[in-house]
C-alpha cells in the first residue's frame, strides 16, 4: 500500500509521487505517516523529511519550516525553503553555523538573537540530515 507525496516549495516542486511511508518533523516532534493515516495539519520545524519508498530506497530531504497536511491518500508538504540531502552544500553550512554561533556569542553587539537563533537552529538540521544520508550510504 502507498501513499502520494507532494514535497514543495517556494522556488519549486522537489518530489511527487508515491511511498510506503513518510517521516517529518512536526511542531511536537517527529511524525511517521503510513497510508490511510488520519487527516491532519501541523507546523514543521527544521529538519529532514525522509520519503520511504521501499525498505532498500528512501530519498532525504531538508526543509527550513512550513505546513504538513495529510489526508488518508495524500501528504503534502509546503516547505519555506526544502532542499535535497545530497545537494546540501555542506561548505556553506559549515560557514552559517560558525557566523551564527559568532553573532551569538558577541555580546557588544546588538544583534537580533532570534535571527541568530533560527540561522543556527537550520544549520545544525542540515548538517544532520547529511550526516543520516552518509550513514543510510546516500
Amino acid at each position: 500500500m502507498t501513499i502520494h507525496v507532494d514535497i514543495v516549495s517556494a522556488e519549486a516542486e522537489l518530489y511527487s509521487g508515491l511511498a510506503e511511508m513518510v517521516f517529518a518533523p512536526a511542531e511536537l516532534g517527529e511524525v511517521g505517516i503510513a497510508p490511510r493515516h488520519a487527516p491532519f495539519i501541523t507546523k514543521l520545524r527544521p529538519g529532514e523529511v525522509r520519503v520511504k519508498i521501499s525498505d532498500s530506497e528512501s530519498h532525504p530531504f531538508f526543509v527550513s519550516g512550513g505546513i504538513l497536511e495529510v489526508q488518508p491518500h495524500l501528504v503534502t508538504i509546503l516547505a519555506d525553503t526544502a532542499i535535497r540531502a545530497k545537494d546540501i552544500d555542506e561548505a556553506a553550512v559549515l560557514e552559517a553555523k560558525a557566523k551564527a554561533e559568532q553573532a551569538l556569542a558577541d555580546k557588544t553587539n546588538k544583534i537580533d538573537y532570534a535571527t541568530a537563533q533560527a540561522q543556527l537552529i537550520q544549520a545544525v538540521m542540515q548538517l544532520r540530515t547529511l550526516d543520516r544520508l552518509r550513514k543510510r550510504g546516500g
